[in-house]
């Protein structure tokens, strides 16, 4: 069953919607998880660096803590797969350094690019919105099997500049700085707190539910599912710059 939308711009998450939750979990973390050390000792004092240490000391209440200390709280929030913005700074300034180096290539699912290339083609505007930090979605939208696909995406969001992802404020966040009326936005995500969030700040958004990946069987609620994109329709009778 088709899902037909005229809406002026489409917001994307990653995992499980785009790509695969086990490539991220099976590949992108045990890297990230091997180079947290050297990144906390060699490297510090690197603004954004610095910055993710002082809000792991910051949350985890313990200001002394050193590289050895937070490598173990980085490592406990891996294990609990913990979206914290702070370990997501810190595997995008890694991996980001990876798919620069083509030590990682990233993955989508086959009928993603095709979807994207045609929606944008029809002009209708892009965007991503995930939980990996906006330096882990460039480099992971610039590193494709199919080359870059940064030129598609108008605008990139995480949990630091929009804020958390089952909190309807962030997605009004999103929607003012996009410009687009809420009703003119779709967003396209597996997890249902992000969809009935994206739905209360007056969003459409479909549940796009992939065998295999962990909000498979908890099903969508309430909201239209899709089990690949190409099962959605968009349009956009009001074309936008």
């Amino acid at each position: 069953m088709s899902r037909r939308f005229d809406v002026d711009a489409v917001v994307l998450d990653i995992e499980g919607t785009t790509s695969a939750t086990g490539f991220v979990v099976d590949v992108l973390y045990p890297y990230s998880r091997a180079r947290f050390g050297a990144l906390l000792t060699e490297r510090s004092d690197d603004p954004t660096v610095a910055r993710a240490i002082a809000q792991i000391r910051e949350a985890t209440g313990d200001p002394d803590a050193d590289a050895v200390r937070i490598e173990r709280t980085l490592g406990g929030w891996l294990d609990e797969d913990v979206k914290a913005t702070p370990l997501k700074t810190l595997q995008g300034v890694i991996w980001a350094e990876g798919f620069a180096r083509g030590d990682l290539v990233s993955h989508f699912y086959d009928d993603v690019v095709p979807a994207l290339r045609a929606w944008h083609a029809a002009g209708v505007r892009l965007y991503v919105y995930s939980s990996g930090s906006v330096a882990a979605q460039r480099a992971w939208f610039a590193a494709t099997p199919e080359g870059d696909l940064l030129p598609l995406v108008s605008g990139l969001y995480d949990t630091e500049n929009a804020g958390p992802k089952q909190e309807p404020e962030s997605y009004r966040r999103i929607a003012a700085a996009t410009g687009c009326e809420p009703s003119r936005l779709l967003f396209l995500s597996d997890r249902p707190g992000e969809l009935d969030a994206a739905t209360a700040a007056g969003w459409h958004a479909v549940g796009v539910a992939r065998p295999g990946e962990p909000y498979f069987e908890q099903g969508v609620g309430d909201h239209p599912r899709a089990g690949t994109f190409d099962e959605i329709s968009i349009t956009s009778s009001r074309r936008t710059a």
